[in-house]
C-alpha cells in the first residue's frame, strides 16, 4: 500500500495549514483547536517546515513564553522531510521511526498532496494486516 491510498479520499485544500509569518500563539491556538499535533508551515505555496507541539515545547523551554510572539517561521522544523504519492507505507513508517516524528507532508511536483500522522500510516498497516489475515482464513476454510 501506498500514500496515496491514505489521501485518496482527502483534499490537498482541506490540509489545516499556517504561514511561515503566522504568530506562534495563534499556530498553537489552532493545534489545541483542532485537537492536532502538527502543521505544515507553508510560504509561496510551498511547504517551509512543519510546526509541531515538540516545537513549542523546546521554546518554551527555552524562551519563555516570549516565543509566543515570534513568528511560526523562526521556530519551526526545517526543512520539511516530505514524502510523494508513491512513497510506500513501510517506508513512511521507517522515515517516521528512524527520525523520530510522527507527521509528513505529501508532495508531488512540488505542490502539497496531503498530510499523514504516524495513527494514519499505523491505522492502513493494521487494516492491511487484518485484510490478509481473512484472505488467509478464507483459503484456509474453502480452499
Amino acid at each position: 500500500m501506498d500514500i496515496a491510498q491514505i489521501i485518496a479520499n482527502r483534499s490537498a485544500s482541506e490540509v489545516i495549514s499556517c504561514e511561515v509569518s503566522t504568530l506562534v500563539r495563534d499556530a498553537v491556538a489552532i493545534l489545541a483547536e483542532k485537537r492536532i499535533g502538527a502543521l505544515p508551515v507553508m510560504e509561496g505555496g510551498r511547504v517551509a517546515g512543519i510546526f509541531s507541539e515538540r516545537d513549542v515545547i523546546y521554546r518554551l523551554r527555552e524562551e519563555g513564553d516570549a516565543c509566543l510572539g515570534r513568528q511560526v517561521g523562526q521556530v519551526m522544523t526545517a526543512p520539511a522531510i516530505t514524502v510523494t504519492p508513491s512513497t510506500s507505507v513501510v517506508e513512511a513508517l521507517s522515515l517516521m521511526t528512524s527520525r523520530r516524528f510522527r507527521h509528513l507532508p505529501v508532495v508531488e511536483n512540488g505542490d502539497m498532496r496531503g498530510f499523514v500522522s504516524i495513527g494514519d500510516l499505523v491505522k492502513s498497516r493494521l487494516d492491511e494486516v487484518q485484510h490478509e489475515a481473512e484472505a488467509m482464513r478464507e483459503y484456509i476454510t474453502h480452499g
